[in-house]
């Protein structure tokens, strides 16, 4: 699987603990689901494709100002509690940025 297909995967998973937790809902709220359809789109048209770094670092901002604020939040609630929800997940993610860094 590539680098973006996995991140797909990571960022529906912090999206779904993220609407779950905050909204208290079993599925998906029409927020989260269209945070999360932009997300997968931003990602595929990734001009990077598989060799992208972290977004954060990207010198391309390609979310628009309001759901890079709304994705930020997710990630700053969801990421701490991957190790709980997915942990594998968040090990394959710490391989990842420490592969990145050297």
């Amino acid at each position: 699987m590539g680098s973006i297909e996995q991140e797909k995967l990571t960022v529906q998973k912090m999206i779904n603990l993220y609407c779950r937790k905050k909204h208290r809902t079993a599925q998906l709220c029409e927020e989260c689901s269209l945070l999360m359809k932009y997300a997968i789109e931003r990602l595929s048209k990734c001009p990077f494709g598989d060799d992208k770094g972290k977004c954060a670092n990207c010198s391309i901002h390609c979310y628009k100002p309001d759901l890079r604020l709304k994705i930020k939040a997710v990630m700053r609630f969801s990421g701490p509690r991957m190790f709980l929800y997915h942990p594998i997940d968040l090990i394959k993610h710490q391989i990842k940025k420490q592969t990145l860094k050297n």
